[in-house]
């Protein structure tokens, strides 16, 4: 089974690349962020005629997140929205089981971390906020003793070696050491990093800012993450990061990152 993220950078602009990447990399679960629109104006058409079900949680202008499932594979049992807020109306959390036949399931969230700036302030209370939130609920899904896979982008460099210039986010909501450690915290619940855990060389980053040329300057940073539970790392075969979509005209200013587990 192939899992992708991807933080598109509004849906209805990169409807062309993301079928494209579906064409090529043919992943079985893609897990998009950032879709900035709601649910009846997501490209469902599109997406569906390349032979994915579609389950999406808008949001106008802002947020949103989806799951893509290509067939014969379906989602059930799917939540939308995280718990531990009954206020919170931002849109960036929807989890399904991922089944079929001859597969082993897994479950799989597609996430969509508050950026947190600027930073102090309320912006990045709500981030740490969500990242406690998301962390208990981490740990009550753990309990199931399914395949668990936390993708998306989390808005969270975890170390030096996941930015080609670290010194610039030092004041960086992203970079702040609360919000790196809220992310070891979730990985110490029992989750590995599946792209480091194939490949732990620096230089792999997942972001390159539209501003200062940082994309042909290289001057990147790694945010996109998925963390797989202790079942999903035991089938765990690779990662990617498909790094060339940044040169496309008008990319988002994301990447995918995929990773491929054994289906049994």
């Amino acid at each position: 089974m192939r899992i992708a993220t991807w933080n598109v950078n509004s849906i209805k602009q990169r409807v062309g690349h993301l079928v494209g990447f579906l064409d090529e990399a043919k992943p079985d679960v893609v897990c998009l962020q950032e879709l900035k629109c709601q649910d009846e104006a997501f490209p469902r058409a599109e997406i569906e005629a390349a032979g994915y079900a579609v389950e999406t949680l808008g949001q106008k202008a802002y947020n949103g997140v989806a799951l893509l499932v290509r067939a014969p594979l379906t989602a059930s049992d799917i939540r939308r929205g995280l718990p531990g807020d009954e206020t919170d109306e931002q849109a960036r959390y929807i989890e399904a089981l991922i089944s079929g036949e001859d597969v082993k399931p897994v479950r799989v969230a597609s996430i969509y971390l508050p950026n947190g700036n600027p930073a102090p302030g309320p912006k990045y209370d709500y981030k740490l906020a969500f990242f406690a939130r998301l962390r208990a609920h981490a740990r009550a899904l753990l309990e199931r003793e399914e395949a668990l896979v936390l993708a998306g982008d989390y808005n969270v460099i975890p170390g030096p070696e996941d930015a080609a210039e670290p010194e610039a986010w030092t004041a960086d909501a992203m970079y702040l050491p609360p919000s790196r450690a809220a992310f070891r915290a979730l990985l110490a619940e029992g989750f590995t990093d599946g792209l480091r855990a194939c490949d732990p060389k620096a230089g792999l980053y997942t972001f390159w800012d539209y501003q200062a040329g940082a994309w042909f300057r290289n001057a990147g940073i790694r945010i996109d993450h998925l963390l797989l539970s202790a079942r999903a790392a035991d089938r765990l075969v690779s990662a990617a990061v498909q790094r060339h979509l940044r040169g496309l005209e008008k990319p988002s200013d994301h990447v995918p990152v995929t990773v491929e587990l054994t289906d049994a």
